[in-house]
């Protein structure tokens, strides 16, 4: 018995980590649209295209709470424990 719930709670620490991993990534690419478009917004010929990567980027900040509630739910389906602690992302 002892074995089974040692398997459960490798597999929260792996779906942990790997969801943690998602939201990093996903983070790192938000401040990137960001970054890339604040400067096409500095030359006239290329505001368009920075307006496109700011709705991109803040499109992806939606994405952010729903790699969480993801990441809740599929922890909760596997045994372990869905709730938020401070170092959670």
């Amino acid at each position: 018995m002892s074995d089974f719930q040692f398997r459960i709670g490798h597999e929260e620490i792996v779906l942990r980590a790997r969801y943690e991993i998602l939201s990093i990534v996903n983070d790192i690419m938000v401040a990137l649209w960001f970054i890339i478009g604040s400067i096409l917004f500095f030359f006239e010929s290329t505001t368009t295209t920075g307006t496109w990567l700011f709705v991109i980027g803040s499109v992806q900040l939606l994405i952010r709470p729903v790699i969480r509630l993801v990441r809740r739910v599929h922890i909760g389906r596997v045994g372990g424990q869905a709730a938020e602690t401070s170092r959670d992302f």
